[in-house]
């Protein structure tokens, strides 16, 4: 049998295999956050992956970046997750809501308090960004205090018990791809003098009290933390600590027993290898860019436990039953990855589909 379609252990789940719907952002929930029908529509396409990993969640006003992304702080969000998620569990899959604050990745037009974006420090990322006004230069955020750092970390718990609430499997803690938590790892995002800036330890202080404070929360076997170790994106520089920061991180919440590490591999081999070592919980490894024909090599390789996959899986509803019959994949069509209807989101034509057309 290939490894790739055998069961695995995740925290307090078997999964069924181990393929992983990447977390990709849509921008196709209501005004005030609440995901709709579609959504589940689109998720429920998808519910023969071992695990899908949602868009990320705000949790807060503060943590929204984009236009109409989903929440998780609101009866109406944990409402909407619930019919979302009711529905994937009737297909006999397993959902984790990732919880995604957006920091300094934000435009006041967006957000539903219309306030300046928050961050670790008063740093513009110097990119634009789509607003209902078309595209605007993101203004520099407000520098969090450190009582309000500590508000942040609460937020991030209330909406991992809100996840639950909505029935979610567990919660993914997105400290990847240049958004909150991965500002404070960055000494190019984060100039601090207080105990969240400076050294490693300082600047890893954040994300590791935010994972602390979820498990306690809703069970370390229901939490998992998500990391682009060197992503340089927005304005993001890690510096030449970087590895060792990473390194540090991984080490200190292995002892949390978290239930899984998910890497978004940016390219640095003896870092991911040091990160197999370091952590005893369940590795899953997304590489961006992979061709068809790698799939499943990190597994057989046993530098992962479980791939996941983004853009294949969005233009495929029916990613496992094409990968198992060795059958082409629909193109994803990036005109649509943002924003809009089913066009792009839930009309991807199945192989059967595809057949009788």
């Amino acid at each position: 049998m290939n490894p790739l379609f055998s069961p695995v252990r995740v925290g307090r789940y078997t999964l069924q295999n181990r393929l992983v719907m990447a977390p990709m952002t849509r921008s196709r929930a209501d005004f005030d956050g609440t995901p709709g029908a579609l959504a589940a529509e689109y998720y429920v396409q998808r519910a023969d992956l071992g695990l899908i990993v949602t868009e990320g969640t705000q949790p807060s006003d503060d943590g929204q970046g984009y236009l109409t992304t989903p929440g998780i702080y609101t009866d109406a969000h944990v409402a909407g997750w619930r019919d979302v998620i009711s529905a994937v569990h009737d297909k006999g899959g397993r959902i984790f809501i990732q919880l995604m604050h957006a920091g300094r990745m934000s435009h006041p037009d967006n957000t539903p308090h219309h306030r300046q974006g928050v961050a670790p420090s008063a740093i513009a990322p110097n990119t634009p960004m789509f607003t209902m006004k078309g595209m605007q230069d993101i203004p520099a955020p407000r520098a969090l205090t450190t009582e309000e750092v500590h508000q942040t970390v609460n937020d991030f718990r209330n909406a991992a018990r809100r996840a639950i609430e909505a029935g979610a499997d567990g919660v993914e803690i997105h400290s990847a791809n240049a958004y909150l938590i991965q500002q404070f790892l960055a000494p190019s995002a984060n100039v601090r003098t207080d105990e969240y800036g400076g050294s490693i330890k300082n600047r890893a202080r954040f994300a590791i009290e935010v994972a602390t404070a979820i498990a306690d929360e809703i069970g370390a076997d229901r939490t998992a933390i998500r990391f682009s170790p060197g992503t340089t994106m927005w304005g993001i520089d890690e510096g030449a600590e970087g590895p060792d920061l990473y390194r540090y991180l991984i080490a200190e919440l292995n002892m949390l027993g978290l239930a899984y590490v998910h890497i978004m591999h940016q390219g640095n081999e003896p870092l991911l290898a040091d990160i197999r070592k370091l952590w005893k919980q369940t590795l899953i490894v997304n590489r961006p860019g992979r061709q068809r024909d790698q799939i499943g090599e990190d597994v057989a390789a046993g530098l992962a436990d479980l791939e996941a996959y983004g853009q294949m899986v969005l233009a495929n509803p029916d990613f496992i039953a094409r990968l198992k019959a060795h059958a082409p994949m629909n193109n994803a069509d990036r005109t649509t990855f943002f924003g809009g209807s089913a066009k792009g989101y839930t009309d991807y034509p199945s192989l059967r589909e595809a057949a009788e057309a």
